[in-house]
C-alpha cells in the first residue's frame, strides 16, 4: 500500500510540473503586457519598469519558469529576509545563506486585477464548483442507477428502449448545450411556473437584515445541466452491470431456493452490480469540476468556472495557471482516492 500510494504520489507529482511548465510556456507567448495592466495605460516609465523587475519579467524565459516552478512547489528555495517571509510564509527546512529552503504552501502569485493571492481566490470560488459538483452527481447516480435497474428488469420492454434512446442522447448533447436549452426552458420561459431563475448563488444575503440564507433551489437548474452526461452513463452501465450480475448461477439459485425477486436484486445482484458504477462514479467527481466551467459561466455561478473564464476575458495570466494547476491536483487526488476506493470494493484488486 505505502509502495503505491508514493508510486502514484510521484507519478502525480510529475503530471503537475508538465501541467505547471506548459501553461506557463503558454500564457508567457501570449501578446500582451502585465506591467501595464497592473499599473494602467497612463504610468509612468518608471513604475512599469520596477513591476516588470517585481514580476522577473526582464529575465529569460528560462529563468522566469524555474522562478514561477520554485513558487509553486510546496518545498522551494526562498530569500530569508523580511520580504521573502512576508510572501512565502512556511517553515525553513534548511538554511543556505541568505536563502533557506522553505516548507510551504504553494505561491500562485498574485491577480493582475485584483492583485490578490490567487490561491486565496481559488479556495474561495472552490466551495461553490464542489457543492455544484457532488449535486450533480449525486442526481446522476441516484437516479441513474434506480433507472438503470428498471431497464435490467425488463430487458427489451419499452421502458428499456426508450431508457436506452434517452441515455444515448443524454451521452451526446454537450454540457453546455443542455445546460443553456435547460436555463432557457425552466428558468426563463417557464419560470413563473418553476419558481426558478435563470441565476442564483446557494447562499444569498437579505438586504434589509444582512443575513445570508441557504437558496437550495438555486442549484436545481446548474444541477440537473451539469449532470445530464453521467445521468446517462451511469443509467447505461448500471443496466449492462445488472444484466450480467443477474445471469449468474448463485443468482438462479437465490431464487430456486424461495428468496423473492425484490430480495435476490436488492440483497445480492445489486450489490455486485455497484462496483463498476461507484468505480464511474468516483472518477467522474474529478471530471465534473472541470466539466462545471460552462454551466458556472451560463447560470453566473460563484465557482472556479467562472472566475477562470472572467480571468481570461482580463488576460489575468496568473489567476487563469494558478486555476488550471488547482483543477489539475484535484484529477491527480481524486484518481488515487478512485483506485484505492476500487481495491477496497473488489478483493481481486490489489494496490502494489
Amino acid at each position: 500500500m505505502l509502495t503505491f500510494l508514493l508510486r502514484r504520489l510521484g507519478q502525480g507529482l510529475l503530471v503537475l510540473i508538465g501541467v505547471a511548465c506548459t501553461v506557463f510556456l503558454l500564457f508567457n507567448v501570449l501578446p500582451g503586457d502585465p506591467a501595464t495592466l497592473l499599473a494602467g495605460q497612463r504610468t509612468d516609465v518608471a513604475t512599469k519598469a520596477a513591476i516588470t523587475a517585481d514580476l522577473g519579467l526582464d529575465q529569460p524565459l528560462p529563468l522566469r519558469l524555474l522562478g514561477y516552478l520554485n513558487d509553486v512547489s510546496p518545498l522551494g528555495l526562498h530569500p530569508r529576509d523580511s520580504a521573502g517571509v512576508a510572501r512565502y510564509g512556511g517553515l525553513s527546512v534548511l538554511p543556505l545563506g541568505d536563502k533557506a529552503l522553505v516548507l510551504k504552501k504553494p505561491y500562485l502569485r498574485r491577480s493582475f486585477q485584483s492583485n490578490k493571492d490567487v490561491l486565496r481566490i481559488l479556495l474561495d470560488y472552490f466551495p461553490g464548483t464542489m457543492w455544484l459538483a457532488l449535486a450533480a452527481m449525486l442526481l446522476a447516480s441516484g437516479l441513474g442507477v434506480a433507472l438503470g435497474v428498471l431497464a435490467a428488469l425488463r430487458p427489451q420492454s419499452w421502458l428499456d428502449r426508450t431508457l436506452l434512446s434517452t441515455s444515448v442522447l443524454g451521452i451526446s448533447v454537450p454540457s453546455f448545450v443542455a445546460a443553456i436549452a435547460i436555463a432557457a426552458t425552466f428558468g426563463f420561459y417557464w419560470s413563473h411556473w418553476t419558481g426558478l431563475s435563470l441565476t442564483g448563488q446557494l447562499y444569498e444575503t437579505d438586504p434589509f437584515t444582512g443575513e445570508r440564507h441557504l437558496v437550495l433551489r438555486n442549484l436545481l437548474l446548474p444541477a440537473i445541466a451539469l449532470g445530464v452526461r453521467p445521468l446517462a452513463i451511469i443509467t447505461q452501465l448500471t443496466r449492462s452491470s445488472m444484466l450480467d450480475v443477474l445471469s449468474q448461477d448463485y443468482i438462479r439459485t437465490a431464487r430456486a431456493k424461495g428468496l423473492s425477486r425484490r430480495a435476490t436484486v436488492l440483497r445480492h445482484a445489486l450489490r455486485n452490480a455497484l462496483n463498476p458504477v461507484v468505480t464511474a462514479v468516483s472518477g467522474w467527481l474529478a471530471s465534473l469540476m472541470a466539466g462545471a466551467f460552462f454551466i458556472e459561466y451560463i447560470f453566473n455561478w460563484k465557482g472556479l468556472g467562472t472566475v477562470t473564464l472572467r480571468a481570461v476575458e482580463n488576460l489575468d495570466f496568473p489567476l487563469v495557471m494558478g486555476a488550471t494547476i488547482f483543477v489539475a491536483a484535484l484529477f491527480v487526488l481524486i484518481n488515487i482516492v478512485v483506485d484505492l476506493l476500487y481495491a477496497a470494493l473488489d478483493p481481486r484488486v490489489k494496490v502494489q
